[in-house]
């Protein structure tokens, strides 16, 4: 009888092993966040099983970033004329990070960040509010990074210098606040109209158009592209970060939508640079991959800049 048991025990724990094969990193990131470090507390067990079927991961930059970054890597490949007194709009925002950065380096005249999950847009305000405080209190810590962004935001040291120089007066120009330049709301973007009258110079779409797909299937996606299109100035630029097919496959389970649209899908990531091009309108591609490095492991992913 013992023996029975025993093998009972090892069958158990080999089909154990098995079902822990099936979840895919970003999955088990999901899990590890809610999970707590015992069983006996409910509210904990509770937590455990909290999904993001949009990608809406809470401290999704904490897993996305290193340490050891001083930032995020994707900021190193895009251009300072994408960004600089232009007016942007960031898709998929989540708590802001991205979004603050790229405001604070290239000097966004603004840059608006919207999210379908209300607390990532709540996280993003706070943030915004941190870094305001930041740029504004003149920490020691703060000071190179707060007169680099003076410098980004209203024109090069350079600039600075020679407006000084041919005027009889050495005014400095007015230092824009964060919270002036940058703004976050609730949107679907796939269907919203709040945003039909809006242009913008630059777009992005960070790791996003996955949960899009997944979401709304290939209709979703065409109208996602077809409503950025729109929404651009003419020589707007999009930059777009898609996720790879077996990025669907390992997220295709968070919920019963997402697991009807994978099997549905017919338009896959490999084809969305032909679609852009071919069917949306975009004149011309640009491929900074190569020159992205020291992104963490599963996140060095392909980056196009289009250009309506």
């Amino acid at each position: 009888m013992s023996e029975v048991k025993d093998q009972k025990r090892k069958r158990n724990r080999s089909n154990e092993k098995s079902v822990g094969k099936v979840f895919p990193n970003e999955e088990k990131q999901e899990q590890q966040q809610g999970q707590g470090q015992g069983n006996g507390n409910p509210s904990k067990k509770k937590k455990s099983q909290e999904v993001f079927p949009f990608g809406n991961y809470r401290n999704y930059y904490g897993y996305r970033i290193s340490h050891d970054m001083d930032e995020d890597p994707r900021l190193k490949v895009m251009k300072q004329e994408w960004f600089q007194d232009k007016d942007c709009l960031d898709i998929g925002c989540n708590s802001g990070i991205m979004t603050i950065h790229i405001a604070k380096k290239f000097g966004c005249r603004s840059i608006l960040g919207v999210d379908i999950d209300s607390s990532r847009i709540e996280d993003a305000h706070w943030h915004l509010r941190k870094f305001a405080r930041m740029q504004n209190s003149g920490k020691p810590s703060e000071k190179k990074s707060s007169s680099d962004g003076a410098d980004e935001v209203h024109g090069s040291k350079e600039q600075s210098i020679s407006l000084s120089n041919g005027e009889t007066r050495m005014d400095k120009p007015e230092v824009k606040d964060l919270s002036q330049i940058v703004s976050f709301q609730k949107e679907n973007f796939v269907q919203t109209r709040h945003l039909d009258n809006n242009r913008y110079d630059t777009i992005l779409c960070l790791s996003v158009t996955k949960w899009v797909h997944l979401n709304w299937g290939d209709d979703g996606l065409i109208t996602l592209f077809s409503k950025i299109w729109r929404l651009l100035n003419p020589g707007g630029i999009f930059v777009m970060e898609p996720q790879p097919w077996k990025s669907y496959e390992n997220n295709r389970r968070v919920s019963e939508t997402t697991a009807m649209n994978y099997r549905n899908i017919v338009l896959r990531p490999e084809r969305f640079q032909e679609i852009l091009l071919d069917n949306i309108g975009f004149r011309t591609v640009e491929d900074l991959t190569s020159s992205l490095s020291g992104a963490n492991k599963g996140f060095d992913r392909q980056i196009l800049a289009f250009q309506k």
